[in-house]
């Protein structure tokens, strides 16, 4: 198995322990814009929250048959900083490893958590957009109301946006830095480090 230089395992330590900044700041948002909302309402998903106009949101949601938001419908939250925590855990593994062996797992790690956790979310718009009460007072045949994964989407006369917020951020360049030292690893450093 290969070593990794000592600058490599600084830096895969350095971008673990930020992994941390995730249970202190929001990782998704969904804003919305309509004629009576131009100032915009805004939902803030974090670790084991969802802040901001949830209550309205949900409200004006309803109307359309789509269900109260809650923490409970979330049992995501019951376990996503364990994720976090144990992707962190690993990352001071590959560390203080040192091989390229284990940064190439913490690497497809960080990219299958990221995969897993984006179709998460896809489902749970999906079902959230789709499983309308019939009974709700507007009913429009054949409507959904997904909302967007990522972008803007127009809903009635709500324009909607999803987006990453500061933790995701901060984890696409973590995942960039893995992949990049990775990379380096590979290709640059790759004949000059010594085989055990």
């Amino acid at each position: 198995m290969k070593k990794l230089k000592t600058s490599t395992r600084f830096i895969i330590a350095v971008v673990s322990l930020a992994m941390i900044s995730a249970l202190y700041v929001p990782l998704w948002q969904i804003l919305m814009w309509a004629p009576q909302y131009p100032e915009g309402l805004e939902m803030k998903i974090w670790i084991d929250n969802i802040t901001g106009d949830v209550k309205i949101i949900s409200a004006l949601n309803h109307y359309i048959g789509m269900k109260h938001i809650e923490v409970s419908m979330f049992p995501e939250f019951s376990y996503m900083k364990y994720i976090v925590l144990g992707l962190m855990g690993f990352g001071l593994l590959t560390a203080l490893i040192g091989r390229r062996i284990v940064l190439v797992l913490f690497a497809l790690l960080i990219a299958a958590t990221g995969i897993v956790a984006l179709v998460d979310f896809y489902m749970w718009g999906y079902d959230y957009g789709h499983n309308l009460d019939p009974t709700a007072p507007i009913v429009v045949p054949g409507m959904s109301y997904q909302p967007p994964l990522i972008g803007t989407k127009q809903l009635l006369n709500f324009t909607a946006f999803s987006g990453p917020d500061t933790g995701s951020w901060i984890f696409v360049v973590i995942g960039l830095t893995i992949f990049g030292v990775l990379g380096l690893e590979i290709f640059k450093y790759g004949k000059k480090n010594s085989s055990v």
